[in-house]
């Protein structure tokens, strides 16, 4: 199941586009684990 969320994770973080955050997937990715 571990391995299945983190790829679910990672089709949200790279490929859906976030609008509200303005800026790309990956700088929120990076901003995301930097806050954990």
């Amino acid at each position: 199941f571990k391995i299945e969320l983190e790829k679910y994770i990672d089709y949200y973080n790279t490929k859906r586009i976030k609008a509200k955050l303005k800026m790309s997937p990956v700088q929120y990715r990076t901003h995301f684990y930097q806050a954990v």
